[in-house]
């Protein structure tokens, strides 16, 4: 098994590894695309549940967390679970701009005492998911903040204060 079988997913708010999810969800695509979410969920467990531990107590957290990487796998719309904390993602390749974007974020996020899941997505096959046309792109807890452009610090300060709940929406 290479480490590209191996995939990260978020589960209750944590980063767990999946075996074989790609494969399985792309056998899966074309005859499960329009069955009930929780038919699809229940297959897509029994299925990785063979190459893959999940305890019992969970398991209906897992098929939500699969569920959710098979809608963004088919360009279906989903909802992204926030579990408490702040997730941010820049998405880009790394160039300069992309660079500048999760460096800037990261200095806001130490000025404003932030503890945030900050992840550089620079896979463009995973970029590709987000639907985005330009990049950089940023999203905050499942929401396209900014498409093409490096946004100035006090816009960054003020939508990781809204995301934290410090600040309201103007």
């Amino acid at each position: 098994m290479s480490q590209e079988d191996v995939v990260r997913i978020k589960v209750d708010g944590q980063a767990v590894g999946i075996m074989g999810l790609k494969d399985i969800m792309e056998e899966m695509a074309e005859e499960f695309t329009e069955r009930p979410d929780d038919e699809v969920g229940a297959e897509l467990l029994k299925r990785l549940s063979r190459k893959n531990y999940i305890p019992s107590r969970v398991k209906e957290n897992y098929a939500k967390a699969f569920l959710l990487e098979f809608k963004k796998l088919l360009g279906k719309p989903y909802e992204q679970e926030v579990t408490g904390g702040v997730e941010i993602k820049v998405l880009g390749q790394g160039c300069v701009q992309c660079d500048k974007l999760e460096r800037d974020l990261m200095e806001v996020m130490a000025e404003i005492d932030l503890a945030a899941d900050l992840e550089h997505v620079r896979e463009i096959k995973e970029i590709g998911k987000y639907g985005v046309m330009g990049m950089p792109a940023l999203i905050i807890n499942g929401k396209v903040m900014s498409v093409g452009r490096v946004p100035p610090k006090t816009k960054l300060k003020e939508w990781l204060e809204e995301a934290q709940g410090l600040r309201r929406k103007a």
